[in-house]
């Protein structure tokens, strides 16, 4: 059964840091892209926030570009996202999702979310 899970979310002070997992199972995550997605309340989902790629490549958005690093554990099925110099604006529902494709994450009837994790940047 495909399944993505996230991890990691809490309450973090502008400025901070916190790292997110996405684990996935019930299929191989090498030959995959994942991606990070967002939505905080009222807003419409953002994103892609960022890209690990099959074979190691990445993509960021303008917004998290410098700040955010995505990585993958092909051996761990897992992929994380380390988020630094978080902002008040970055708090949101935090979601990992994959559609099947080496190095795209497109949003159709084939993509798989996980459940989200909640970040909240406050002081």
């Amino acid at each position: 059964q495909v399944q993505l899970a996230e991890s990691g979310g809490g309450l973090v002070q502008p400025g901070g840091s916190l790292t997110l997992s996405c684990v996935a199972s019930g299929f191989t995550l090498d030959y995959f892209a994942i991606a990070w997605f967002r939505q905080a309340p009222g807003k419409e989902r953002e994103g892609p926030l960022c890209i690990s790629e099959s074979g190691g490549g990445t993509y960021y958005d303008y917004a998290v570009k410098g700040r955010f690093n995505v990585t993958r554990d092909d051996a761990k099925k897992t992929v994380y996202l380390q988020m630094n110099s978080l902002k008040d604006e970055d708090t949101a529902v935090y979601y990992c999702a994959t559609s099947f494709r080496r190095t795209q994450v497109v949003v159709d009837i084939h993509t798989t979310w996980g459940q989200g994790t909640q970040v909240t940047v406050s002081s």
